[in-house]
């Protein structure tokens, strides 16, 4: 439950403490006073009030020069300062401004007009004080978030060091899939997620033994059931981390299969997260035109082919008609090696 606006009262008078404590404290705010100038400093940094109604005319250091002093401590630079003074002339009003006050009440003051006042400019302090904790809270954040997607990119260098054959594999199916997404019509905040899954996709093989993961050939019926192990492996060690929650589906989800023959857990049809069906299409891709101890690199053709031939079984379709929709393929000669010029299509959604 949010405090209520705290105000200092500045006066050297008793009287005219009294009179302001009697009129503000039945409108319910806190209040603290001094009755001098060192005094008001020092109870302003204690304090922290969201106002200050400062008098001007007090021994010793008066009202403007207790205004200027609390302008030059960055702990009271933005407080709100109202000077109380009888003194009318434009001279007086032009010197309190050049001290750092925010507003003049003369004296004797309208009750109901200094009450109105000091509601505006403490509802105006607090809502500026708001949007300044907001901006560090939206600042903290994005600096966790970029913590936390460079440790992310740490966990894929140490897969890409251990894993030659498929070196830059993440980074292109990374890029396609946001490219994907975003020819769907996803948002980008979602997108955020499906990028950090699909950096990630392949994490679970750091807990593969080399034996498997490096095998110059097909892996036999034992060697495959451990390699199935991946996705589950990726599900134990990230849904520990809030963080990664909404990027779970593509590390845990990308090996099941349209029609239910997948692993690890046999999800068919939409029972698929949407961003591991995308996902599944981009990966595939990459796999058949990238070369492998056991395979070299298939044409786009051949590749494409393959793919349309697999919708309704492996993949979604609406998934794969849009893929081919939006990917025209240029091959370039030098090792056989694919670029993609992405071309968007209006009005592409699908998979709600």
């Amino acid at each position: 439950m949010e405090s209520s606006p705290a105000i200092l009262i500045v006066d050297d008078t008793l009287t005219g403490r009294k009179a302001l404590e009697l009129l503000l404290k039945a409108d319910g705010y806190q209040l603290a006073f001094a009755s001098n100038g060192n005094d008001a400093l020092r109870r302003a940094r204690e304090f922290a009030p969201d106002v200050i109604l400062l008098d001007v005319m007090m021994p010793g250091m008066d009202g403007y020069e207790v205004c200027y002093r609390m302008r030059m401590d960055p702990t009271l630079l933005d407080v709100p300062i109202l000077l109380l003074s009888s003194l009318t002339e434009r001279g007086e009003r032009l010197k309190g401004i050049e001290a750092g006050a925010d507003d003049f009440i003369s004296k004797p003051y309208d009750k109901v007009e200094l009450l109105a006042r000091v509601r505006t400019i403490t509802r105006l302090n607090r809502f500026r004080r708001f949007r300044e904790e907001h901006a560090k809270l939206e600042s903290a954040l994005l600096t966790l978030q970029r913590t936390y997607d460079a440790t992310i990119e740490g966990w894929v260098h140490a897969l890409d060091l251990r894993d030659k054959e498929s070196e830059g594999h993440t980074r292109r199916v990374t890029d396609m899939t946001v490219r994907l997404a975003r020819a769907i019509g996803l948002d980008e905040e979602a997108i955020h997620h499906y990028r950090r899954g699909a950096l990630l996709h392949d994490v679970g093989k750091l807990g593969i033994p080399d034996s498997i993961l490096h095998k110059n050939g097909p892996l036999n019926d034992e060697e495959l059931m451990i390699m199935r192990r991946h996705p589950q492996y990726a599900f134990q060690w990230l849904s520990r981390i809030d963080y990664l929650h909404p990027s779970l589906p593509i590390p845990y989800c990308h090996h099941e299969k349209w029609d239910g023959s997948g692993y690890p857990r046999g999800l068919k049809g939409e029972m698929i997260p949407l961003e591991a069906r995308i996902f599944a299409v981009v990966d595939v891709w990459d796999a058949l035109l990238s070369d492998r101890p056991y395979k070299i690199a298939w044409s786009t053709e051949k590749a494409a082919d393959y793919i349309r031939a697999q919708k309704n079984t492996q993949f979604d379709p609406q998934i794969v008609d849009i893929f081919l929709e939006n990917f025209a393929y240029q091959f370039e000669s030098k090792h056989e090696k694919t670029r993609f010029a992405f071309q968007p299509q209006a009005n592409n959604s699908c998979c709600g």
